[in-house]
């Protein structure tokens, strides 16, 4: 016979909590990627 699943809550199974800061670094750093390509794109 199979195994059933076990399910576990998010927190419990990361065994801690997520931030949200990660959304707000990869914004801004996206950001500053696409300003840094515009400035290469217009300066050559």
């Amino acid at each position: 016979m199979a195994e059933q699943e076990q399910h576990v809550a998010t927190e419990k199974a990361r065994a801690g909590s997520t931030p949200h800061i990660v959304r707000y670094v990869l914004g801004i750093s996206l950001t500053l990627a696409i300003i840094a390509m515009i400035v290469v794109l217009l300066g050559y």
